[in-house]
């Protein structure tokens, strides 16, 4: 039991690092994500992986998963947002009119 709160420990404090190196570096995921929340979702997600496998992702590497994760997430609700006006240039836009 104290391996694996080790290992959630491990990969919540290397996952945090880098999340907070990006939000630092991007206001739009400061406007458009909770920070703590993605947090939490990052470290269930990787913590699918075994020890030795997150262990085996450079630092490089897991940062721009991260960063498209978090991309992805703070783009998903945006066309939410749009009022019927910009939906429909949007619309127009993406089917080449």
């Amino acid at each position: 039991m104290q391996e694996v709160s080790n290992y959630t420990q491990e990969l919540t404090n290397r996952i945090s690092a880098i999340v907070d190196k990006l939000f630092k570096g991007n206001s739009f995921y400061m406007v458009r994500l909770k920070k703590q929340e993605r947090i939490e979702d990052l470290v269930s997600l990787f913590g699918k992986f075994s020890l030795e496998e997150f262990r085996a992702i450079p630092d490089h590497e897991l940062t721009r998963r991260i960063s498209k994760l978090l991309t992805l997430e703070a783009v998903s609700g945006t066309l939410n947002d749009f009022t019927p006006e910009q939906m429909k240039i949007f619309d127009e836009s993406v089917e080449g009119k």
